[in-house]
């Protein structure tokens, strides 16, 4: 197999791995292009996107905050409780 099928098949079982914790499968493909397929990233992006969710935030503002404190918790809560 070339480069390109063995990123593909990386990028596919990282999705599956994320769509087995639960989360949407859109959301799921959304992350890993925000953050270059980066799995890691992608797991942080989205756990973080639900726990906030939970607490009642609304999603776009979410990710809008997430990319810009780069998935940082605490940086990202205060910028959500100040909008």
């Amino acid at each position: 197999p070339d480069c390109l099928s063995l990123q593909f098949l990386s990028y596919l079982s990282a999705c599956d791995r994320l769509l087995k914790q639960g989360y949407e499968e859109g959301q799921v493909e959304e992350a890993m292009e925000m953050f270059q397929y980066s799995e890691k990233k992608a797991a942080e992006f989205l756990h973080l996107l639900a726990q906030f969710n939970d607490m009642g935030f609304q999603q776009n503002e979410i990710k809008e905050v997430l990319l810009l404190c780069g998935n940082q918790r605490e940086r990202a809560l205060e910028e959500l409780v100040m909008k």
